[in-house]
């Protein structure tokens, strides 16, 4: 019998497909790590990591000096891909995260907010870009 004209049929997933997957999975939470942990170097605090929103995922939350970062990081295997990273970032998803965000944690709406990312790479420091993007 053919599948019902509305519903979209998946791939099968080999295992190398899984194995690529998780490996970029584990990849990614290691950069968020360090990028944790070098935003705690430089005197922030870590408020939350790896938010879960029914709109979009936050990387980090952190806050210094009364000001809330919303953090994304971006982690690449090669230097010199920051360019190809800043336009991988999808704003629009991250400034509605972090709207629902506030809208529960409502003491926030009343701080400075502001996003940056994280740019990490082999052999290089972080590179943490602060205000990378405005959510209006």
């Amino acid at each position: 019998m053919p599948p019902w004209p509305g519903k979209q049929q998946s791939r099968p997933r080999n295992s190398q497909t899984r194995k690529s997957r998780l490996g970029a999975e584990l990849y990614g939470r290691r950069g968020e790590t360090l990028a944790a942990w070098y935003l705690r170097l430089k005197g922030y605090r870590i408020v939350a990591t790896r938010v879960k929103t029914p709109v979009g995922e936050i990387d980090l939350i952190a806050r210094r000096f009364g000001t809330t970062a919303f953090v994304e990081v971006k982690a690449r295997k090669h230097r010199g891909e920051e360019a190809v990273a800043l336009e991988a970032v999808n704003t629009s998803r991250i400034s509605r995260a972090a709207q629902y965000y506030v809208a529960r944690h409502p003491a926030l709406a009343e701080t400075p907010l502001r996003f940056d990312v994280i740019f990490l790479a082999p052999g290089t420091w972080p590179r943490h870009v602060k205000g990378a993007f405005d959510a209006s």
